[in-house]
C-alpha cells in the first residue's frame, strides 16, 4: 500500500488531523494507498518553512545549487525502479514510459545544475557610469502540477527553482502523488536545506487559495486546465504574483503531399497513443491530403489496432489505461458525439472488455463531421480523427481555429514542411518529429494554452528577478 505524506521542514509527516485521500490503480480501480489530506494547518506550515527555507537558499553560491542538483539527480537514478512501479502504480502508464518519465526528471536536474553556473547576469560601461545586471531568485514559488507525468512536471518546476536559489512549495496531483515526494526527498537527500522544499497533497482548490493568499508566495506555476489556469490569475491579483501556466493543447498535424504517408502514420500513432494520450502536447488532429486521406488512415488504423493494451505493469504492453474514472467517461462521450455525427470509426471506438480498470481502445475516426466536439475540445485520450483537405492554406487555418496553441506537427518533405510550420499559431512544432519535451528547449505555448516556458535557458528565467546597478565611475 502507498503511503504518501507531506514535506515539510524536511520530514515526512502526516496531515495535522490525520486526513487522507485514496489512491487507486487506474488498472484496477481498486484503492492501493492513501495520500496526506492537507489542513490549513498544514499549509501554514509550509508556508513557513519556504519563507525560513529562501533566506537560507537565496545566499546559496551557485556551484553548491549544482552540486544538490547533480547528486540529485543521481539519486533518482538510484531510485529509478521503486519511483516507476509507483508511477505506473497510481498514474497507469507502462513501466517503460515510467522509467523514462524517471530518467527524463533527472535529466532535468542535470540540465539546471549546469543553468545554475551559466546564470551569470551582466556589466557594461558608457564611460561615466558602470552599469550591472544581476539575476537573483524571485522568492518562494508555489507549483502546481498535473497527473499525467507525475515526475517529469514536477521535476521541470523544482529543478529551475532550486538552480536559481529560489525555496519552492510543491502541490502534486492527489491522484499520483508518490513521484513528486520521491523528487523532493532526493533534494533533501542531496543537501538541499529541509525548508527550501515542501510538498502537500489534498483539496486542490482549499490549498491553491490558502497558498497563493499568502504574501510568501512570489511566484506560481502551474500545469494544469485552462479553467484552473484562469482561477489562478485571479487569486494572484491581491498578491501581484507573476505566473507561468502551461494550460495544454489540441495539437494539429499537418501531413503535406509528398510526405511518406506509410512511415508518417506509424510515427504519429506511435505519438498519439503515448501514455493512452493524456499529454498535452499529443497530436490530436491529422489533416491529410484528401487524395491521401484513406490511405494514410488505413495505415494509421493498422498502427493502432496492433498496439496491446493492459495493465502497464505487464510485459509487451504499449497502451495502458486512462488515468481516472472522469477520463473515461469523457473519452466515451466524445467517441459517442462522433458516431451520432456520422463518423466512421475504423478501429476502438469502445471500452476494452476483459479488463476491470479504466481501459479504452485507441481509436481512429474518418469522415469527421465539422461539428464534432473532438475539433475543439483537447481529447487527452486515445481518439485519433483523420481530417482531409483540398489545399494546404485550409488545412494551416483549420489547425489555427482553436483557442489552444502550445504544440503542433508537420510531416513532409523538409522546406515545404518549414513553410508551413511558420504559418502555425503555437510555442513549439516537430518537424517530421513528434520529440519536443526536452530540458535543453523551452516548452509552452500561446493564447489559451497559457505563458512562461520551462527547460532551455529560459525557464530558469521565470524564477528570477532583474535587478539593475548603476555606479558612477570615479566616484569618491
Amino acid at each position: 500500500m502507498s503511503d504518501a505524506r507531506l514535506l515539510i521542514g524536511g520530514r515526512r509527516r502526516a496531515a495535522a488531523d490525520g486526513g487522507t485521500l485514496p489512491l487507486r490503480d487506474p488498472a484496477t480501480g481498486e484503492v492501493i494507498g492513501t495520500a496526506a489530506r492537507a489542513t490549513e494547518s498544514d499549509v501554514d506550515d509550509a508556508l513557513s518553512a519556504v519563507a525560513q527555507g529562501f533566506t537560507e537558499w537565496r545566499c546559496s553560491a551557485p556551484r553548491e545549487r549544482a552540486r544538490v542538483l547533480t547528486e540529485a539527480a543521481a539519486i533518482l537514478r538510484s531510485r529509478a525502479e521503486a519511483i516507476a512501479r509507483s508511477i505506473t502504480a497510481e498514474q497507469g502508464k507502462t513501466s517503460g514510459e515510467a522509467r523514462a518519465e524517471v530518467e527524463q526528471s533527472a535529466g532535468y536536474f542535470d540540465w539546471y545544475a549546469g543553468e545554475a553556473l551559466r546564470d551569470l547576469g551582466r556589466t557594461w560601461s558608457d564611460g561615466e557610469r558602470e552599469f550591472t545586471v544581476e539575476h537573483r531568485p524571485i522568492g518562494p514559488v508555489a507549483a502546481f502540477t498535473a497527473w499525467n507525468f507525475p515526475a517529469s512536471l514536477p521535476a521541470r518546476k523544482l529543478a529551475p527553482a532550486v538552480a536559481a536559489g529560489c525555496a519552492i512549495l510543491l502541490k502534486p496531483a492527489e491522484e499520483a502523488p508518490s513521484a513528486a515526494l520521491a523528487l523532493a526527498q532526493s533534494l533533501v537527500d542531496a543537501g538541499l536545506p529541509g525548508n527550501a522544499v515542501a510538498l502537500v497533497t489534498g483539496d486542490a482548490p482549499a490549498i491553491a487559495r490558502r497558498v497563493i493568499g499568502s504574501p510568501v508566495i512570489r511566484k506560481i506555476s502551474l500545469t494544469g486546465s485552462i479553467p484552473v489556469g484562469r482561477e489562478l490569475v485571479r487569486l494572484s491579483a491581491e498578491h501581484l504574483q507573476p505566473l507561468s501556466l502551461e494550460l495544454g493543447g489540441h495539437a494539429p498535424v499537418i501531413v503535406l503531399p509528398g510526405a511518406d504517408m506509410p512511415a508518417a502514420a506509424r510515427a504519429l500513432a506511435a505519438a498519439k497513443f503515448r501514455n493512452a494520450g493524456q499529454v498535452c502536447i499529443s497530436p490530436t488532429r491529422f489533416f491529410v491530403p484528401q487524395e491521401e486521406s484513406e490511405s494514410f488512415a488505413a495505415h494509421f488504423a493498422e498502427a493502432a489496432a496492433a498496439l496491446v493494451v493492459g495493465p502497464g505493469d505487464r510485459d509487451g504492453v504499449d497502451v495502458g489505461p486512462l488515468a481516472n474514472e472522469r477520463r473515461l467517461r469523457t473519452v466515451t462521450d466524445l467517441v459517442d458525439d462522433l458516431r451520432s455525427g456520422g463518423a466512421r470509426i475504423l478501429t476502438g471506438g469502445h471500452r476494452v472488455e476483459g479488463l476491470p480498470g479504466w481501459f479504452y481502445a485507441p481509436t481512429v475516426a474518418l469522415d469527421v463531421p465539422g461539428d464534432a466536439r473532438l475539433l475543439t475540445e483537447e481529447p487527452f485520450g486515445p481518439v485519433a480523427p483523420i481530417l482531409p483537405y483540398d489545399h494546404v492554406h485550409e488545412a494551416v487555418a483549420r489547425a489555427n481555429a482553436v483557442e489552444q496553441g502550445l504544440a503542433a506537427y508537420v510531416f513532409g518533405p523538409e522546406h515545404a514542411a518549414r513553410d508551413v510550420a511558420a504559418s502555425l499559431d503555437v510555442g513549439m512544432i516537430g518537424v517530421n518529429s513528434t520529440a519536443l519535451a526536452v530540458a535543453a528547449a523551452p516548452f509552452g505555448g500561446v493564447k489559451s494554452s497559457g505563458y512562461g516556458r520551462e527547460g532551455g535557458t529560459e525557464g530558469i528565467a521565470e524564477y528570477t528577478v532583474a535587478v539593475t546597478q548603476v555606479r558612477k565611475e570615479g566616484a569618491p
